[in-house]
């Protein structure tokens, strides 16, 4: 996956820290609204419960600061995010990394530097871009799971599309993502982006 064009503008990078925080407010809000007997409910990621599902969120948020602020390779810090990075208090996990996640991205200059991602070198805006639909994402996921609102913000939907159209033939091939779903004729863009992304709405 390439950088998107444009991620030397500052009004790209702008909005895009702007986006970034509204989708981890989003996901947020749905981490906090998952009842104590709803962490072992399967979500819409295949073999994912929710515990999984936050567990895989809030692990990519820690490792923002290694790599943004830090300018560590996946080599440099290995296993250190695997396994469980939720501990006996879910809640508050995901709320410190999160926390960690937007102060390194919105540190002055983060979205000019490099960073060393699994897929090659890559501009931090444009890593921003990735997280950002990777949470709008996955906050749709975990509405459906417990129950929550399933419309996404209109801005973050468009965002998402247009951060992935550039890369949107190598999701599936990618092994990241479920196999794209065909959308009705009568699709709209938040069921466009959810079927592109492999779910089925």
């Amino acid at each position: 996956m390439t950088d998107t064009p444009g991620d030397d503008d500052p009004v790209n990078k702008a909005e895009t820290l702007d986006r970034h925080g509204a989708a981890l407010d989003l996901f947020t809000d749905r981490v906090h609204a998952v009842r104590a007997d709803q962490w072992d409910d399967p979500t819409p990621c295949t073999d994912w419960t929710v515990h999984d599902l936050v567990n895989h969120l809030t692990a990519e948020q820690l490792w923002v600061p290694p790599l943004v602020r830090d300018g560590a390779t996946m080599e440099s810090v290995g296993d250190l995010f695997e396994g469980d990075m939720l501990g006996p208090d879910r809640i508050a996990s995901w709320d410190t990394a999160a926390a960690a996640s937007r102060e390194a991205f919105r540190e002055p200059g983060a979205l000019d530097r490099l960073v060393h991602l699994s897929s090659g070198d890559a501009s931090a805006t444009f890593y921003c871009g990735q997280m950002t639909v990777d949470l709008v994402v996955h906050a749709w996921d975990l509405s459906r799971a417990i129950g929550a609102e399933e419309k996404l913000p209109g801005d973050l939907v468009d965002f998402a599309v247009r951060e992935v159209a550039p890369y949107a033939d190598e999701l599936g091939e990618s092994g990241l993502f479920a196999p794209a779903v065909q959308p009705s004729p009568d699709a709209d863009t938040q069921t466009k982006l959810l079927n592109l992304m492999g779910r089925k709405v």
